[in-house]
C-alpha cells in the first residue's frame, strides 16, 4: 500500500512541474492526471504585479474567460511560455483555485523582475557620463530584464567605439537594494582601453588607374610611379578613414568600421567616375599591430575600363541631335561615368532636361541605353519622350502668416496660362529667399500636374520667419566711447498704420522697410530714420527710399559745435537688359553742415552744402540664401557727382577764404565692387572680392572736398562718421591707419576668404572663416600703385539671428607697417554688415 501512494505522489510531482506550474487544492479532486478533461475558464486572477496591467498580462498568455482548455494540457504550458518570453518575470505559475461544475477557475502568480533604485557609471569622464546617461536612459523604477541589461552593454560600448576605443569592455555588477523591495543597484564598471588608430592603409590587387583617354591607355611611363599616384588617388578618397601622421591635426585617424564601410563606397565610386564600372574589392585585412593601432589591406581588382562611344538620340523632334550632342557635352572616347551622365542629362543646371523643362515639356522624359559593349567601347541610344507642352493652371500660396499675399505674388515668375518653366521656378525661389522674410531651408513649390489636359497647378509654400532687428551695440572711435541703439523692421505696412487691429505690435506685412536708430555720446549725437518701399506704386519693382539725418558734434575743448542735417531720397529698378539680375539706382543727396566756433575743423564758422546725385549700376546673382551664398556673383559701379559750381561762376578760387570755397562742395566719386561665390567641396565656399574707388575734383584751386575721402583700415563699422567718409574695411589694421595723414582719395581692396557653415538653421546660422586681404590707399593719383598693399590674414566667426541681424568677430594680423597706428593682431567687430 505504501509503495503504490509512493508512485501515485511520484507521477503527481513529474505532471505538477511538466504541466506548467498548475496548483491544486487537495478539494479539486475531479483533475485526473490519467484522463485529462475539457474545462470552460470561468475566471483568471493574477496576483505579484504591481506595475504592469492585468489585463494586458492575460491577454499575453492567450487564455481568456469563456475559453474551453484541457486539464491538463498544453494549453496551460503554451501560456506559461508566453509569460516568460515577456523577460518581466523572475517566476511564473498557473493554478487552478476551484471547479464548479465544466469551469474552473484559474490565478497567476507573477513575480516581477526587479526595478532600478539607482546607477552608477565608473570610468568615464564627467562628460562622457552626461552623454551615456542621455543615451542609455536608465530611469529610477525601470524594470531591469536581460534585454535592458545588454541594451545597455551596447549603447556604451557603441559610444565609445565612435570615438576610436575600439577594445571598450563593460561590465554591469547587480546588487539588491536593502532599503527597497524587489529593487536593485547597478554599477556599470567601463573601461574603454586606448584608443585604435591606423598606421597605415595599403592596397593590393591590381588597382592602378590609367589615363582618361583611350587612345592613351598609360598613365605613366614609370610603374612605380603610376601605382604611388593611385594610392594617393584612393587614399584621398576615403574621406574618413585616414592614417595617422603628426601634421594631420584637423582629421582623425581613428578606426572605425562604419568608417570604412562607407570610405570602401567612395573607392568604387572613384573607380566607377574613371570608367571602371566593374571594380569590386576581393577582400578587406584589418591587422591588429597592437592595442594603439591597426594596419587595413584593401585588395581590389579594378577591371576593364570603359570607354563612350557612339550616341544616338531617338524620338527627339524639337531639338536635332547635333544640338543635344553638344549640350550632352560628352565625346567619343572620354571615360565612361554614369554619374557624368546622369547628371549631363538631368541634373546640373544646363542639363538636357533643363532645355525641355524650360520649354514647357513637363513630361519630357530621357533613359539612357546600352545597345552594345563592344570590348571596352559602350555605344548608348538616348531614348526620348518629349510628350505634350504644360501650361499653368492655378499658381497658389501657402504658409505665409504675416506676409500679404501680393507682396508673395508679385515675386513669382510663373503665372497662370504661361508655358511651364523650371528656371522660373528655381529664379522664383530665389526671389522669395532675397526678401528675407521666409526661411530659406523651408521655402518649396509642388507641381501638380494634368497628362489628360496638358495643365499643372504649382503650390508655393512659404515658412514666416523673424526678420526684424535691434541694435544695442557700443564701438571705440576717436578716442572716446559711442553706443548705439536702433531698431529695424524689415516687413512693415505703412498703409495700415490707421487701422487699430494692424497695431499687433505694429503693421505688418507689406515687405517695406522703417529702420530708427540713435548714437550718442557725451559730445556726440546722432539720430536717423529710412524707410523702403520696394515696390513703389505696387505695379513694378520700383523701389522707393527715403532718410533723414541729424548730427551733433561738439567741441572737446571749448561750446563750439558742428550740425549736420541730411536728407536721401532714392529710386531703384530692376532691368531686363543684359539680364534681369542687373538694378540701376539712382539718389539725390543733401548734406548741410554748419560750424559753429567749431575749432577742430580748418574754419570754425560757416556753412558748407553737399547736394549731390548718386547713381549704381549692379547685377546681384550670389544666393540662393542672402545669408550664407554658396554660388553666383555681384557686380556695382558707382558715380557720385555734384554740379560743377566752380565752372559756371567767375569766382577766382585761389584768392577766396576757406568758408566761400566750401560753401558749396564739388567733387566726383567712382566706386567699384566685385564679390565672387565658389562652393568648393559640400557648403566649403570660397568668396573672392575686389574693389576700388577714387575721388576727384573739378577744380583743382579748390582741390579735394574736405567732407569725402576713404578712410581704410578696421572694422569698416559706422557707428562713429559725420565727415561723409567712406570706411573701407581692413582686418588686421586699426581704424584709419591705412589713410594717409593728407588724406585718402583713392585705394583698392582685395580679399580671398573661406567660409564653412557651423549651422544653417535660419533662426540661429553659424559659419566659421579665415581671410587673405590686401589694399592701400593714396591722396594723389600720381602715387597710385596697384601692387603695393598692405597685406593681413586671420579668421573669423558669423552669426545670425532674426533679431540682430549679422553678428561677427574677426580676429587679423597686419604683415606690413601702416601709416599711423600699429599693426599688430586687431579684433574687428561686425554688426548688421560685411566688410568689403
Amino acid at each position: 500500500m505504501f509503495r503504490r501512494l509512493f508512485i501515485i505522489l511520484f507521477f503527481f510531482t513529474i505532471n505538477y512541474h511538466s504541466y506548467s506550474q498548475i496548483g491544486l487544492r487537495s478539494d479539486l479532486s475531479d483533475i485526473s492526471y490519467e484522463s485529462p478533461k475539457e474545462y470552460e475558464i470561468g475566471g483568471i486572477t493574477v496576483f505579484g504585479i504591481k506595475y504592469l496591467d492585468a489585463d494586458v498580462l492575460v491577454h499575453l498568455s492567450g487564455l481568456t474567460v469563456g475559453s474551453k482548455i484541457i486539464v491538463p494540457g498544453d494549453e496551460i504550458t503554451e501560456a506559461v511560455k508566453k509569460l516568460w518570453k515577456q523577460g518581466l518575470f523572475s517566476d511564473v505559475k498557473i493554478k487552478a483555485t476551484k471547479i464548479i461544475g465544466n469551469k474552473i477557475f484559474l490565478t497567476f502568480h507573477l513575480k516581477e523582475r526587479p526595478r532600478l533604485s539607482k546607477f552608477s557609471l565608473n570610468g568615464a569622464k564627467k562628460s562622457e557620463a552626461e552623454d551615456i546617461r542621455d543615451r542609455i536612459k536608465l530611469t529610477r523604477g525601470k524594470q531591469i530584464t536581460d534585454n535592458v541589461i545588454n541594451r545597455t552593454k551596447n549603447l556604451i560600448e557603441t559610444y565609445y567605439k565612435d570615438k576610436g576605443f575600439l577594445r571598450t569592455k563593460v561590465d554591469i555588477v547587480q546588487s539588491n537594494d536593502t532599503t527597497l523591495i524587489n529593487h536593485i543597484i547597478l554599477k556599470i564598471n567601463i573601461d574603454k582601453q586606448k584608443k585604435v588608430k591606423i598606421k597605415n592603409i595599403y592596397f593590393e590587387g591590381d588597382f592602378s588607374f590609367a589615363k582618361k583617354k583611350w587612345w592613351n591607355i598609360k598613365s605613366s611611363e614609370n610603374k612605380e610611379e603610376n601605382l604611388e599616384l593611385s594610392i594617393r588617388k584612393l587614399k584621398r578618397s576615403m574621406k574618413e578613414t585616414k592614417e595617422k601622421r603628426w601634421w594631420r591635426w584637423f582629421k582623425s585617424s581613428k578606426f572605425l568600421k562604419s568608417n570604412l564601410k562607407e570610405d570602401k563606397k567612395n573607392i568604387i565610386a572613384l573607380y566607377n567616375e574613371n570608367g571602371y564600372r566593374d571594380a569590386k574589392f576581393l577582400s578587406d585585412t584589418i591587422i591588429d599591430l597592437n592595442e594603439k593601432r591597426v594596419e587595413i589591406k584593401l585588395k581590389i581588382e579594378k577591371g576593364k575600363q570603359y570607354y563612350f562611344r557612339n550616341i544616338k538620340w531617338i524620338g527627339n523632334s524639337k531639338y536635332n541631335s547635333y544640338q543635344l550632342n553638344r549640350l550632352l557635352g560628352i565625346e567619343k572616347g572620354d571615360l565612361f561615368d554614369q554619374n557624368v551622365l546622369d547628371m549631363r542629362l538631368n541634373f546640373a543646371p544646363d542639363a538636357v532636361s533643363n532645355l525641355y523643362l524650360d520649354d514647357g515639356y513637363l513630361f519630357f522624359s530621357v533613359t539612357p541605353v546600352e545597345i552594345l559593349v563592344d570590348n571596352d567601347s559602350i555605344d548608348l541610344e538616348m531614348r526620348i519622350r518629349e510628350g505634350k507642352q504644360a501650361y499653368l493652371n492655378k499658381v497658389s500660396i501657402s504658409g505665409n502668416t504675416k506676409t500679404n499675399e501680393h507682396v508673395i505674388r508679385r515675386e513669382i515668375r510663373t503665372k497662370p496660362g504661361e508655358l511651364f518653366s523650371k528656371t522660373d521656378i528655381v529664379r522664383t525661389i530665389r526671389e522669395l529667399a532675397q526678401l528675407g522674410h521666409f526661411n530659406p531651408e523651408k521655402l518649396n513649390v509642388n507641381p501638380i500636374p494634368d497628362q489628360a489636359t496638358g495643365t499643372v497647378d504649382l503650390e508655393y509654400t512659404v515658412e514666416e520667419k523673424a526678420n526684424d532687428q535691434v541694435e544695442l551695440s557700443g564701438g571705440w572711435g576717436y578716442g572716446m566711447f559711442v553706443g548705439s541703439l536702433g531698431v529695424k523692421f524689415n516687413n512693415f505696412a505703412a498703409g495700415d498704420i490707421f487701422k487699430k487691429n494692424a497695431w499687433r505690435p505694429i503693421p505688418m506685412g507689406d515687405g517695406q522697410s522703417l529702420g530708427i536708430r540713435a548714437s550718442a555720446n557725451v559730445y556726440y549725437q546722432s539720430y536717423s530714420i529710412s524707410f523702403i518701399e520696394p515696390w513703389f506704386g505696387g505695379k513694378k519693382p520700383t523701389s522707393l527710399s527715403v532718410s533723414l539725418s541729424h548730427t551733433t558734434q561738439r567741441d572737446y575743448y571749448s561750446s563750439g559745435k558742428m550740425k549736420i542735417i541730411g536728407l536721401n531720397i532714392g529710386i531703384g529698378q530692376r532691368l531686363k537688359f543684359p539680364d534681369d539680375f542687373f538694378t540701376l539706382y539712382n539718389e539725390v543727396r543733401l548734406q548741410n553742415y554748419e560750424m559753429d566756433n567749431y575749432t577742430r575743423f580748418f574754419f570754425a564758422n560757416g556753412t558748407s552744402r553737399n547736394f549731390s546725385f548718386k547713381t549704381t549700376f549692379g547685377r546681384n546673382s550670389s544666393g540662393p540664401s542672402p545669408i550664407f551664398p554658396v554660388s553666383g556673383s555681384s557686380f556695382s559701379l558707382s558715380l557720385q557727382l555734384t554740379p560743377p559750381y566752380s565752372l559756371l561762376n567767375n569766382k577766382n578760387y585761389e584768392s577766396v577764404s576757406d568758408n566761400d570755397k566750401y560753401e558749396y562742395l564739388e567733387y566726383h566719386k567712382w566706386m567699384v565692387k566685385a564679390s565672387w561665390f565658389m562652393e568648393l567641396y559640400k557648403n566649403l565656399v570660397i568668396n573672392t572680392k575686389a574693389s576700388f574707388g577714387f575721388i576727384s575734383y573739378y577744380n583743382k584751386d579748390i582741390g579735394h572736398s574736405p567732407f569725402e575721402a576713404f578712410e581704410v583700415g578696421g572694422d569698416g563699422m559706422s557707428g562713429y562718421n559725420f565727415y561723409g567718409q567712406d570706411l573701407i574695411g581692413m582686418r588686421g589694421y586699426s581704424r584709419g591707419s591705412l589713410t594717409p595723414e593728407t588724406g585718402g582719395n583713392i585705394y583698392n581692396k582685395f580679399t580671398v576668404e573661406m567660409r564653412y557653415p557651423l549651422s544653417l538653421n535660419p533662426s540661429a546660422t553659424f559659419y566659421v572663416l579665415t581671410f587673405l586681404e590686401a589694399g592701400n590707399s593714396w591722396t594723389y593719383g600720381r602715387n597710385f600703385n596697384p601692387f603695393n598693399v598692405k597685406r593681413s590674414a586671420g579668421i573669423g566667426l558669423r552669426v545670425f539671428l532674426p533679431m540682430m541681424g549679422l553678428i561677427g568677430i574677426d580676429w587679423g594680423y597686419g604683415f606690413d607697417d601702416p601709416y599711423h597706428g600699429e599693426n599688430k593682431g586687431q579684433w574687428a567687430f561686425i554688426i548688421g554688415q560685411q566688410i568689403f
